[in-house]
């Protein structure tokens, strides 16, 4: 049978279409190829929810981040590094990390190796 698989999903329903003709695969192997087209689905709606928080946080860090950046301009500019208090240190720090958080991207393809092996499946 030749198949052809096509799985649309949304939040709120799943759509399954499947037309089948004669050709090389069986049900069994149909039945497992939508499987993996529902699992692929899935896969981009987690890598979708992902992104959309990651790059909702960026927006929230954006705001906060100009203020931050006075504060430890006025710690570094008034005192020496070894003199700074922990709470000093952890504002550096934390400016230092909302920076690098800012300018990184989510990369869709982070973790589909561990998961699937990459777009072969192996």
């Amino acid at each position: 049978m030749d198949v052809s698989v096509k799985i649309m999903n949304s939040y709120d329903y799943s759509h399954f279409e499947m037309t089948l003709s004669e050709g090389s695969l069986n049900l069994h192997e149909a039945n497992e190829l939508r499987k993996e087209a529902q699992r692929l689905v899935d896969k981009a709606i987690q890598q979708y929810k992902k992104a959309k928080a990651i790059e909702s946080e960026r927006i929230n860090l954006a705001g906060e981040i100009d203020k931050m950046r006075r504060e430890v301009r006025i710690i570094k500019e008034n005192f020496p590094e070894s003199e700074w208090t922990p709470e000093q240190k952890a504002k550096v720090k934390v400016l230092a990390d909302r920076e690098f958080f800012i300018n990184s991207q989510y990369d869709y393809q982070d973790d589909w190796e561990e998961e699937y092996g990459g777009c072969d499946g192996k």
